[in-house]
């Protein structure tokens, strides 16, 4: 009997036998006192069904300190940063309340951390020296349709100086040549140089490309009747001169449509030792929803979002440099929709799985493959299914990360989609002809599932929705563990709180696996009342944690180089089978492209256990770890914090 099938045996024993021992006592009145959540929670409390299933408990902070906790990352002192800005309220964005807490789960505290800015909707990962790079936030809320006054869009302002940029603050009037209406720039904008242009041959000047700039305006007055339908040229008010002659805007449809979500430039680094914000370097474009990912040489990718007028980032992508804490475009564009799930793979190309989070045209960016970012060849992947059901799909990279297998589950149709998919696809990258073909079923379609990576290569997936945000109280109450090794998923016990939009689920240091907000657009199943934000944090306990006994790791180095080796004390020396080096996660929005778990090769003599590190810095990227060691039967140790420098 297979270890997968034992342990489905042992659930369904567990359940048997209290199924047996509740009908036992079930005589005379007895039985109606004994109600039916009164049996569940004797069922899921019984040793043996924690011991096949596991186990779940809510945590709910004290009031003052509850948030609508959108970010969540794993810090390398053990606690947990939870970020909200302003939680997807406008009412928050409106007074500048922007809200961030630490949490020891360890010790049970938390403690509030002033935020700079609303950093709702923004990108992170962890650095090599241990901070978390966190870029972008929101800058403007969206406005729908109805809630629109003021018709607006995309104002392009050209220049056809070729010896100077112009620069025009916010409030600058454009009046249309031939619709005569004005509009009202909400930013300042710098709009660079024209190029001049010459025959490389024979040396001919063949004329100016304009530089551009591109600014949000809106309408001077409320109204339709300011509406524009078609493209039109328009004229700078208090331009004089040169710069009346050189510089314009073009704008096409002007109207009263929704106004999407605009982001910000702003980037910081959080230091967890200090715990507090430090401001570095501002990216070169505004984004809200960007995915930021480690490149072969430790800086930083930050590929996609929203820009500062509500557009998607047109292809511009961006490295930020740990060491002088700046930001410089890629040499070559390449558009992706927002929150793209990206991943470093073992060559320094991207692997692009085709999950995504959102935002972008149906037709540009979405099909899966690898990236070389230097010279941005793109090498399409087949066999994907359900290819059109990707958006709010999540995507992990299998155990042991040597392998290079990827998971990509569940997902939904673009934007408001009712339609979901009940599909994980599997890839490996090192075959020779690397294509995806499909998993286990989840059993029903599947929107904004978590997954953890756990210590003995098993991946824990929970939670989702059926419908977009949980439309319909679709919410799905099931967890499961996927075994790589018989590619199978195991069902587990049931979570207790519904996790759709904004939700996620982080590893811990001791095991457990943590689950964080929710965001149903609906509270109930005719659509008819508003949603709640879910703010309770809930902490799944694994099978593994209901065994008798667990391996021991005790102290060791802190520091481990690519190549070298450590040696760490163990009571159970002699019981360890396998060693992971696993990277803490950072995730939002079914994207968390930090975590991976690596395999260390190991030696055992006596009490001691000697770990070795990979040199490929692709495999085993610059920061902290944690270092798990597990026993004949799968059960981890806690874990030890160590530094890949």
């Amino acid at each position: 009997m297979t270890e997968g099938a034992s342990r489905r045996r042992a659930r369904r024993l567990a359940i048997g036998t209290a199924v047996v021992l509740a009908l036992a006592g079930m005589n005379g009145p007895w039985v109606y006192r004994f109600s039916t959540e009164q049996y569940h929670q004797y069922k899921i409390n019984r040793p043996e069904y924690k011991a096949a299933n596991g186990h779940w408990e809510i945590v709910e902070f004290p009031k003052e300190y509850r948030q609508n906790t959108i970010h969540a990352a794993l810090l390398h002192t053990g606690k947990i940063l939870l970020v909200a800005g302003s939680g997807n309220n406008q009412d928050n964005f409106d007074a500048k309340r922007f809200d961030t807490r630490i949490w020891d789960p360890v010790a049970r505290t938390i403690k509030k951390v002033r935020t700079p800015n609303d950093l709702f909707c923004t990108g992170h990962t962890q650095l090599a020296n241990g901070n978390l790079l966190i870029a972008g936030g929101t800058k403007r809320y969206e406005k729908l349709k109805g809630d629109v006054t003021k018709a607006g869009g995309l104002m392009i302002v050209h220049n056809e100086n070729p010896d100077k940029p112009i620069t025009l603050p916010a409030g600058t009037r454009f009046r249309g040549k031939e619709n005569g209406k004005t509009f009202v720039s909400k930013d300042p904008v710098v709009v660079e140089r024209a190029t001049k242009n010459f025959d490389k041959k024979s040396g001919k000047f063949l004329g100016n490309t304009p530089g551009l700039g591109r600014i949000y305006v809106e309408a001077q007055k409320s109204g339709t009747k300011y509406e524009t339908g078609t493209q039109d040229n328009y004229r700078i008010q208090g331009l004089t001169g040169v710069d009346a002659r050189n510089t314009y805007g073009i704008a096409q449809k002007l109207a009263l449509d929704k106004k999407d979500f605009q982001g910000i430039r702003d980037a910081y680094e959080f230091d967890p030792v200090a715990e507090k914000y430090i401001k570095v370097d501002p990216m070169k474009e505004a984004r809200w929803y960007p995915t930021l990912t480690t490149l072969s040489d430790g800086k930083i990718l930050s590929v996609s979002g929203l820009d500062d007028i509500g557009q998607l980032v047109p292809g511009k992508n961006e490295v930020f440099d740990p060491k002088t804490k700046k930001w410089t475009y890629t040499p070559k564009e390449r558009q992706f929709p927002t929150y793209p799930a990206l991943f470093l793979m073992q060559n320094g190309k991207i692997f692009y799985s085709g999950s995504n989070a959102g935002y972008g045209p149906a037709d540009v960016g979405r099909e899966p493959g690898i990236w070389d970012v230097a010279t941005n060849r793109f090498t399409k992947l087949p066999g994907l299914s359900d290819a059109k059901l990707m958006e709010t799909s999540g995507t992990v990279l299998l155990a042991p990360a040597q392998d290079e297998r990827y998971m990509v589950i569940g997902g939904g149709g673009v934007g408001e989609s009712r339609f979901s998919s009940e599909k994980t696809r599997i890839i490996d990258l090192k075959s020779d002809d690397p294509r995806f073909a499909d998993g286990p079923s989840l059993g029903k379609g599947t929107r904004y599932p978590q997954a953890s990576v756990l210590p003995d290569d098993t991946v824990l997936v929970s939670g989702g929705s059926e419908d977009y945000r949980g439309r319909g109280d679709s919410n799905i109450l099931e967890a499961r563990i996927y075994h790589p090794d018989t590619n199978t998923l195991d069902r587990v016990a049931d979570p207790l709180v519904g996790r759709n939009y904004h939700s996620g689920s982080i590893l811990l240091p001791d095991g457990r696996v943590m689950f964080f907000g929710s965001d149903s657009l609906y509270g109930d199943a005719a659509n008819t009342k508003p949603g709640k934000f879910e703010q309770r944090i809930e902490i799944y306990t694994p099978p593994y944690l209901y065994r008798h006994s667990r391996p021991s790791l005790g102290s060791g180095p802190k520091t481990i180089p690519r190549g070298g080796s450590g040696t760490f004390t163990s009571r159970h020396a002699s019981s360890i089978k396998k060693v992971r080096l696993i990277r803490p996660s950072a995730s939002t929005h079914v994207t968390d492209v930090d975590q991976r778990s690596i395999a260390l090769d190991f030696t055992v003599a006596g009490d001691k256990v000697t770990v070795t590190v990979p040199r490929n810095r692709n495999l085993v990227q610059g920061g902290w770890y944690m270092l798990f060691a597990d026993d004949e039967r799968g059960t981890p140790s806690k874990a030890r914090w160590v530094r890949v420098p």
